[in-house]
């Protein structure tokens, strides 16, 4: 993983909106209608390379393929795991989902009714008997498309995303939720290979160890750290033997807009996240609801290797950023672990499932990346001056 070693590099963290004419093909697929399968292929490859072609033109330095291929961030993996049923029809709500909408139930009964346009509804998986990796052809043209997108590119380095074993199944086969969280990370184990092997980043996404710590009025505080704990302790085995420096872990919150005022302190949940063997920790910054959380790093040690990328763009406004104000908060973080030690980033991705009206404009969000850009250049200004 390259650092900023020279001048502020930047990246963001994943899914990007994908054409319409994508989209239409992709709908057919996930409902099980004819589709022209070869057409669809083709246009993935094309929207791959035509999304890398803009994040370099936006001045992004460390790409991804903008998950062009998948449905949603998650439950891609409905096509990649077996021993799931196909569909449970039960509405994927974690619990510091409701928790919030119970507390603002007029404003989210309008937001969740707008936010409608998906090409597929996210249901939860249910586990019916036992769990391997069969997704290795869909990975083998993830990284074949990114390969050649990336071919005479000038970039830095380019990433993929792989989700993390929990968060989007229910289990109904194994003896505990334990034994089945370790069977879903072993078979995701092969995925993470595939991409280290392939030359690119992983980037482990990875919203579910915040989910885990967040309020739940069905447990208690101390059952949440014990979930928590062992979440870590699971992917951590899943990562073993791969390089740290190969890793970049993506943790982010659960609802986008809205008053977010049950987000838990990322205070509370960066020392666990360290603890996930990775290089790069990716998390929620330009979130108004976080944007002080910057002096937690003045308490909270790095080890030698981990870098910081903060998500200084908002995914869930289209606002753009000003550059100087991305420079400033690049300048906070860079003046306390180290400017070699960050890398600007983005809150979530702009499109993590896939959508016809995602909630930023992707005319807007290009713009955005310009904006993290030219901020990252003013930061680099001042840093190397």
């Amino acid at each position: 993983m390259q650092r900023s070693s020279d001048r502020i590099l930047t990246t963001h963290v994943g899914s990007l909106a994908r054409p319409r004419d994508l989209l239409e093909v992709m709908r057919e697929k996930e409902h099980g209608r004819p589709y022209d399968a070869d057409g669809y292929t083709k246009r993935v490859t094309t929207a791959v390379a035509e999304v890398v072609d803009r994040q370099v033109d936006a001045g992004i330095d460390v790409v991804t393929d903008g998950e062009m291929g998948k449905v949603s961030f998650l439950t891609y993996v409905k096509d990649r795991l077996s021993g799931f049923a196909a569909d449970s029809g039960e509405k994927l709500m974690p619990p510091s989902w409701q928790v919030e909408i119970d507390a603002f139930p007029e404003y989210y009964a309008g937001y969740l009714g707008k936010y409608t346009e998906q090409v597929s509804p996210m249901t939860t998986m249910v586990c019916t008997g036992p769990v391997t990796y069969v997704g290795q052809e869909q990975l083998q043209t993830d990284i074949a498309n990114l390969r050649a997108a990336v071919e005479g590119q000038q970039v830095v380095e380019a990433f993929l995303p792989s989700t993390s074993p929990s968060g989007f199944g229910r289990n109904e086969h194994y003896g505990s939720h334990g034994e089945y969280l370790e069977a879903v990370a072993e078979a995701l184990r092969e995925e993470y290979l595939g991409i280290v092997d392939a030359g690119f980043l992983l980037q482990v996404d990875d919203p579910w160890l915040i989910e885990y710590l967040s309020e739940n009025p069905e447990t208690t505080p101390e059952q949440r750290r014990a979930d928590a704990e062992q979440h870590v302790e699971i992917l951590s085995h899943a990562l073993r033997g791969i390089p740290r420096e190969k890793i970049r872990l993506h943790t982010c919150y659960g609802l986008n807009h809205g008053p977010r005022v049950h987000d838990i302190d990322l205070r509370d949940v960066a020392p666990l996240m360290l603890r996930i063997p990775a290089g790069a920790y990716s998390f929620e910054v330009a979130n108004p609801r976080h944007q002080h959380e910057w002096k937690i790093w003045r308490d909270i040690p790095l080890e030698d290797g981990q870098i910081l990328i903060p998500g200084l763009l908002g995914h869930a406004t289209n606002y753009v950023e000003h550059p100087e104000l991305i420079a400033d908060q690049i300048e906070q973080y860079a003046g306390i672990v180290g400017r070699e030690n960050v890398i600007a980033g983005a809150d979530c991705g702009f499109s993590s499932r896939a959508s016809f009206s995602p909630e930023v404009h992707p005319t807007v969000v290009w713009e955005k990346f310009r904006a993290l850009a030219e901020g990252a250049r003013i930061a680099s200004a001042r840093l190397w001056s």
